[in-house]
């Protein structure tokens, strides 16, 4: 009885350690870009994607859609800085 709460608390513990994956684009903005367009705030991720090392781009559309491609550049500065 006693090796069996031991070990279901050893579980427990052990599972607590336990990281999960996380793609590098889900990871949140450094800045807050509420009031910005859907299309600069994809390109900012792509950009700050770009800038953490997991290099996204839309080439097509960055350059046909401005503001994605403000967004980028944006994104790629400032994360860059971090």
């Amino acid at each position: 009885m006693v090796r069996t709460a031991l070990t279901m608390v050893a579980a427990i513990a052990l599972g607590g350690c336990a990281q999960t994956q996380t793609q590098p684009h889900s990871a949140p903005p450094p800045v807050n870009l509420s009031g910005y367009s859907a299309s600069f705030k994809e390109g900012f991720k792509d950009g700050c994607d770009s800038a953490r090392g997991s290099e996204r781009r839309d080439d097509k559309r960055h350059g046909a859609d401005r503001q994605y491609a403000q967004g980028w550049q944006d994104g790629k500065a400032i994360c860059g800085k971090r």
